[in-house]
């Protein structure tokens, strides 16, 4: 039997689905490239957003389109748990669902369908395995494959922050910490495998360990990986949240050159009555001093942060206060997003609603300044020797030789995560996955241009790093 695997959504997404692929191989399934050659048609859903939601019913509906008789097509993750009845009706075609929490019960999940579909029966028990939110999930996640010398590892699911425009409660549950020997041991295989960088992600990586009694857990768990896992070149920490960047944690971040000098704070916005409409800390003045302790500690921190615009109530003047926060923070990239009202969020019906021409402006104004600032602060690596981990190959035009077609390898620094930031652009095709010495030769708004080090290829050993990520809408 084969399975056809398709993932939408985040890195916590990616995860799961890396999960589900090794359970499947594991009982003898084999993955398939094209839905064509499949037996099992699997959608890892988003249902973050309402546009996440859309794309999710897009891909199960051309899915559904394909389907052949005997083939099973099954609707998993985010919006199957959010909203699976709105998927039954809108793609009837699909024959189960699969929710958050239950992903690592989908052996017996698709066994027990596949039994149904040979008895011609309608499959009611595709409402069996939606789980409950507050139900604690795996403590065991198979070792997930390695791309390119990198590889996600969760380290908590659900979220107890209380965000009045966010879904993720909703369908997620309250937060719910992996063990530290569980993610330790995931650690330690996934670079037995070839990882060479780890990213720690959860809806709140900095939450982690409080539902264990843990009021700081994060350093505690960074300490033990870093023991446990003594090859590693990479660490790198994702999705911090303000009010839990703690004095330990930064002391550790600038104790072990293993760790990423980089960290991604989601602030939201940059005005005090807007970050209180939106149920977040709302001490601009405090988050300026944390990342001024941080810059403090670790001169070459990459940080990063993602904003909205355009929340309800959102005025000229508080929109103003955003951008003249941007300008005092200087973060080295951004990502900004237009309000989505989502149903079943505080949010979702607050008065106040700002057109969507407006939310575009603000959009475009926002990213004009930020654009600015990358510019400046990527300028400020030229220069610089960063280690670098090839990811892919490319082309580029290259002006000197008649707009021939230039083959180029693209990297990230640690300065970059995956997927959200900006790229380094090396001269030739080096091998994939492979980590190199490189100075900086040329800066632009996202990307940097590099050329390796004389006589280095590989970079050896581990190294004290010289020292940010791509704005991304």
């Amino acid at each position: 039997m084969r399975y056809y695997l398709l993932t939408l959504g985040c890195p916590k997404n990616t995860v799961d689905s890396e999960g589900m692929a090794m359970l499947l191989g594991q009982a003898g399934y084999q993955g398939a490239a094209s839905p064509d050659d499949a037996d099992i048609l699997l959608v890892n859903t988003c249902g973050f957003l309402t546009a996440a939601e859309a794309e999710s019913l897009a891909a199960l509906r051309d899915l559904a389109r394909q389907k052949r008789p005997g083939q099973l097509l099954i609707a998993a993750g985010c919006m199957a748990q959010r909203a699976g009845q709105r998927i039954i009706q809108e793609v009837p075609e699909v024959d189960g669902l699969l929710g958050t929490r239950r992903w690592m019960e989908v052996v017996p999940f698709v066994q027990e369908l596949r039994r149904q579909n040979g008895r011609g029966e309608r499959l009611f028990s595709r409402y069996a395995l939606l789980g409950d939110p507050e139900q604690p999930h795996v403590t065991a996640t198979p070792r997930p494959p390695v791309s390119a010398g990198s590889a996600y590892l969760k380290i908590s699911d659900g979220c107890n922050a209380p965000c009045a425009f966010c879904a993720i409660p909703l369908f997620k549950g309250r937060l719910r910490s992996r063990p530290q020997a569980a993610i330790v041991a995931e650690a330690q295989a996934l670079v037995a495998q070839g990882a060479q960088e780890i990213i720690l992600i959860a809806q709140d990586t900095t939450d982690y360990g409080r539902d264990l009694g843990q009021a700081d857990g994060l350093p505690a768990l960074i300490l033990a990986i870093l023991a446990g896992v003594p090859d590693l070149r990479w660490l790198r920490l994702m999705y911090a949240y303000p009010g839990h960047i703690s004095p330990r944690l930064i002391e550790v971040m600038a104790s072990d050159p293993r760790i990423c000098h980089y960290l991604d704070i989601p602030l939201q916005h940059g005005d005090p009555a807007v970050l209180r409409r939106m149920r977040r800390p709302s001490n601009t003045a405090q988050v300026i001093e944390t990342l001024a302790q941080m810059r403090a500690a670790m001169p070459d921190i990459a940080l990063r942060s993602t904003f909205i615009v355009g929340y309800p109530g959102e005025t000229e003047q508080e929109f103003a206060n955003l951008l003249a926060f941007l300008e005092t923070v200087q973060f080295d990239k951004v990502g900004v997003f237009p309000f989505s009202p989502e149903p079943g969020t505080p949010a979702y019906d607050l008065p106040g609603q700002i057109p969507e021409e407006v939310k575009r402006q603000r959009y475009q104004r926002v990213m004009a300044v930020q654009q600015r600032i990358s510019l400046a602060r990527n300028q400020a690596q030229v220069g610089r020797e960063l280690d670098i981990l090839v990811e892919g190959h490319g082309e580029l035009n290259d002006r000197r030789a008649g707009e021939r077609k230039r083959r180029v390898s693209l990297g990230r620094s640690y300065r970059d995560a995956p997927e959200i930031d900006g790229l380094v652009i090396l001269p030739a095709a080096l091998p994939i996955g492979q980590m190199v010495r490189a100075r900086i030769t040329g800066a632009l708004e996202y990307d940097l241009l590099a050329e390796t080090v004389d006589g280095s290829q590989e970079s050896g050993g581990r190294r004290q790093k010289v020292g940010g990520s791509r704005a991304t809408s």
